[in-house]
């Protein structure tokens, strides 16, 4: 999930009364809440930034380090705090080590769980298995997660409560059940129309979240060597495929030596259903990979490009 949603957890669980456990408790909620995406850095480096992101700072490993380091920066800063207050101050606001660690652990996993939901994609086990999961329930920025956090964040702020927090966060609870039940009852759904169209199972199958909707969704089906793309509405139940079939472009020489380059295997290992497109000139030719999940959002989506000289 995008990083205000995030931080609208954190603050509703901070506001639900968690806060007040500890000294530092709403800051360690927010900061956990968002600590998983530490890995954005890696766009400052060379390193493919699809190939990192979602590994290593949200697998089992970084779920079970990352509030330790969080606790012992606070306490730190606690420290550091402590020495310019007065002595009634610090009597009457105690910072509290266990509590923070707790606390780091819920924002933590709040995070993995969220990022969960979308068709991004999260490697959960990094690093015991890289593989990649996918809930497809969430669209990857959901106003009505925006709507319910912040509206119950702003009541509790503003009344004094810590209720109007506790029933967003119930509220939001429910709704990413409800869409995790839906994109399962969609996937089925699909699965069995397509089969019975073509005569033969998918591959490979996506039936995700588009933006402001939440009962409509977009199809992917990987039919062999080329995909195919739809609608799946839920009320009625209704897939729609378009006619346009996307061909993976998946061999030749071009394809087969861009697969060596770095920012391309970086790309692959992120992506979830990739094609190719070959432009040649007389130096060579250029062999781009991209992934259905984004070809029609951000100006065509995630790429990655290879300046090869066919063998």
């Amino acid at each position: 999930m995008d990083n205000v949603c995030h931080t609208l957890v954190g603050a509703a669980l901070a506001e639900a009364g968690l806060r007040q456990r500890t000294r530092w408790g709403a800051t360690a909620l927010m900061v956990a809440a968002n600590l998983p995406d530490v890995d954005v850095l890696v766009f400052a480096t060379g390193t493919p930034a699809v190939a990192f992101r979602r590994g290593w700072t949200h697998g089992v490993l970084a779920q079970a380090l990352l509030p330790v380091v969080l606790m012992a920066v606070l306490m730190t800063l606690d420290r550091w705090r402590r020495r310019r207050e007065s002595p009634e101050s610090r009597n009457r606001d105690r910072c509290r080590p266990f509590w923070l660690l707790l606390l780091g652990y819920i924002g933590v996993c709040s995070h993995v769980f969220l990022d969960y939901l979308n068709n991004y994609g999260v490697r959960l086990l990094t690093p015991i298995d890289w593989r990649w999961f996918y809930g497809d329930a969430v669209f990857i920025v959901d106003p009505w997660l925006w709507a319910s956090l912040g509206f119950g964040v702003w009541l509790a702020r503003r009344t004094g409560r810590s209720r109007p927090a506790l029933v967003a966060l119930v509220v939001a609870a429910c709704y990413a059940a409800g869409m995790l039940t839906l994109a399962r009852g969609a996937r089925a759904f699909v699965a069995a129309a397509w089969e019975a169209q073509s005569g033969q199972p998918a591959r490979a199958l996506m039936v995700g979240p588009v933006p402001v909707v939440p009962w409509a969704r977009e199809v992917i089906i990987d039919a062999g060597d080329h995909y195919r793309t739809g609608r799946f509405t839920a009320w009625p139940s209704q897939l729609e495929l378009a006619a346009e079939r996307v061909p993976k472009n998946n061999v030749g020489g071009a394809v087969v030596a861009a697969r060596v380059d770095p920012a391309v295997t970086g790309f692959l290992v992120w992506a979830r259903f990739p094609f190719w497109e070959v432009t040649r000139s007389a130096g060579g030719a250029i062999a781009t990979v991209r992934d259905m999940r984004f070809r029609n959002r951000l100006g065509g989506g995630f790429a990655a490009s290879a300046h090869v000289v066919e063998p």
